[in-house]
């Protein structure tokens, strides 16, 4: 399937769940529109997302961080568009479970974002970050790729 060029193989490119502002929004939606209709496939795609973000939480988890760096909040690449994406459920499981969330995202004027610290210097963000989240690889973070998390399996940035 991912051979067909409409598609292509960012499908096959696992990410830490739907997020962004439309596609969460529509599915909660859609099962609210359809309440009333037999159906199990839309209720899935809700739960699948809600279960993703635990699951991936979970994982990051494992390791034990005192501090953990959130590398870029976009959803993807030339994008400045961060309202709702995927990684920020996981950050708020993680903040629930007591541990240290610092951000690294250039685009972000305010100091804070969801009460965690924003981190202007890239060499500080990966000093102070014990796993170090990011959504897709990036070359930056070659040099700390022992701490890196991430559900990128091209690594092609």
């Amino acid at each position: 399937m991912c051979l067909d060029e409409r598609i292509g193989a960012g499908y096959n490119n696992p990410s830490f769940g739907s997020g962004g502002y439309c596609l969460p929004k529509d599915t909660k939606q859609l099962l609210a529109n359809y309440d009333q209709v037999p159906q199990t496939l839309i209720q899935a795609i809700v739960s699948s997302n809600v279960a993703r973000k635990d699951f991936i939480a979970e994982e990051i988890l494992k390791q034990n961080p005192k501090t953990v760096g959130l590398y870029r909040l976009v959803m993807k690449a030339g994008s400045d568009n961060f309202r709702a994406s995927a990684v920020q459920g996981v950050i708020m499981r993680i903040k629930a479970k007591g541990v240290n969330v610092v951000v690294f995202e250039p685009s972000l004027a305010k100091d804070l974002f969801f009460n965690a610290k924003v981190i202007r210097g890239l060499a500080e963000f990966k000093t102070v970050s014990d796993v170090i989240v990011s959504n897709r690889m990036a070359v930056e973070l070659d040099d700390v790729m022992d701490k890196v998390f991430t559900r990128d399996v091209f690594g092609d940035n």
